[in-house]
């Protein structure tokens, strides 16, 4: 339990109808019942009161309302003061609340007690904050379900199943002079193999809908003077980036935040890659490649009216070399007479455009992958805390595996005991008397 009283304006930095001033601890009602001048606080009852400054002045009309703990958001009496919005009236009764004895809240420190209290787990925590941070309708549906618990219960799923067979695993090697069932390490094999493959395949789901919850980035990247800073001013519909027929003229990467279809979308548009003697532009063009490489999403541009060369080519070979993006090819000025070959792309969503007409083609192919990337039924992981947790389970579970081949069962368990620390991490951290529980429940009553 919380042996001091904190406090926090718990309300946005506005101006608005509403603030809220929230009160946390032992001493949190104590200090409410002073601030109000009221002999007692009913629990979760609207109580219209004045709050008052150390000369008994007024300082401004509130609503007050107390949770009682346990019984409230993270276990601990908590008092909310709702106040006329705006800076004033709150900041003067949060100093009010520091002079009678409470400090100032830490970030994220009234979510960490409800984790202490258990009253949430930590993806829970981590998806409210997201969730106050949402830039999407779609993404915040996700993290609504979080909240409800769905990542929870598939964590705790895989987290059961590792902890049976680490029992399993502790009490062969216990009885190893004895005979085991002809079948019990192939039942263990199938355990084991199945949660790897409901890992990759939640991990692989995770890391192509991170833009989900960070926004999605999406590089243009081409040769000089295809038109890449053209379509970024269209795209925006505003000229953010400096166009002339002067190859190299855009040295560093231009990034700029866009709605589409309801997603944040980071559009990055790049410097011309070619080869080049100029030291400023090589640094451009590395700055374009790491731009790439960070992007679910590419815009690769060719000038349909001249013939591929070699700097075209190495455009080619770069949005070949990874499967993992999203990559629409866009061939530039097709109000010129078309000399490109286009068989060269036949693996790819291709879009005609050029600079005279909107590009509603690019919209639409755009807003069409980003609507495929929420198109997901399971649950995902929100962060990099949790993919990385989730990735170290995995790469244990498949190391253990390669010991269960071998009979090595000591290594086998080490490995799936790191699995579960991992996998735990994400909502709560492992307790080995959950072994334990599991490796007795089926012990005879007396044994």
């Amino acid at each position: 339990m919380l042996n001091e009283t904190i406090c926090a304006i718990a309300s946005a930095s506005k101006e608005g109808a509403i603030s809220i001033v929230r009160l946390c601890g032992v001493e949190a009602y104590d200090i409410a019942l002073g601030l109000s001048k009221k002999s007692s606080i009913h629990p979760r009852v609207a109580t219209l009161s004045y709050i008052y400054d150390n000369c008994n002045n007024p300082i401004d009309s509130v609503i007050i309302i107390y949770f009682k703990g346990p019984n409230s958001f993270n276990g601990e009496d908590i008092v909310e003061l709702q106040c006329h919005g705006g800076v004033m009236s709150a900041s003067m009764i949060l100093n009010r609340c520091l002079e009678c004895g409470a400090r100032l809240a830490e970030p994220g420190e009234f979510t960490k007690l409800a984790v202490i209290n258990s009253k949430l787990t930590i993806d829970q925590a981590e998806a409210i904050n997201q969730l106050i941070l949402a830039n999407s309708e779609k993404s915040a549906k996700y993290l609504a379900k979080h909240l409800q618990g769905s990542l929870k219960k598939m964590v705790e799923e895989m987290r059961v199943s590792l902890i049976e067979a680490l029992s399993f695993s502790e009490v062969c090697i216990d009885y190893a002079d004895e005979d085991l069932p002809a079948d019990t390490i192939d039942r263990l094999r199938g355990k084991i193999s199945k949660i790897a493959d409901n890992l990759n395949y939640t991990l692989k789901a995770s890391v192509a809908r991170e833009g989900l919850f960070q926004g999605f980035k999406v590089s243009i990247i081409g040769k000089p003077n295809v038109g890449k800073s053209s379509l970024l001013n269209k795209i925006l519909n505003f000229e953010r980036a400096i166009v002339s027929p002067i190859a190299g003229t855009t040295r560093d990467t231009i990034e700029e935040q866009l709605k589409i279809g309801g997603f944040v979308v980071r559009l990055v548009d790049t410097a011309g890659i070619r080869n080049t003697q100029d030291e400023i532009e090589k640094i451009g063009i590395e700055y374009s490649i790491k731009a790439f490489n960070d992007s679910e999403i590419v815009l690769a541009l060719f000038d349909s009216s001249r013939e591929l060369d070699e700097e075209d080519r190495e455009i080619i070979r770069l949005i070949n070399s990874d499967e993992s993006k999203k990559i629409i090819v866009v061939f530039t000025k097709s109000d010129l007479e078309n000399v490109i070959d286009k068989t060269v792309f036949s693996n790819f969503n291709t879009i005609e455009y050029n600079k005279n007409e909107q590009p509603i083609e690019i919209y639409r192919a755009l807003e069409a992958i980003l609507d495929s990337s929420y198109d997901f039924e399971g649950d995902i992981l929100i962060n990099k805390r949790q993919i990385d947790a989730a990735r170290n389970a995995y790469n244990e579970v498949i190391s253990s595996l390669k010991f269960l081949e071998t009979l090595e069962l000591e290594f086998f368990s080490y490995h799936i005991k790191e699995a579960i620390i991992h996998i735990s991490s994400i909502t709560k951290p492992y307790d080995n008397e959950e072994m334990l529980d599991s490796m007795f429940k089926n012990f005879c009553l007396g044994k």
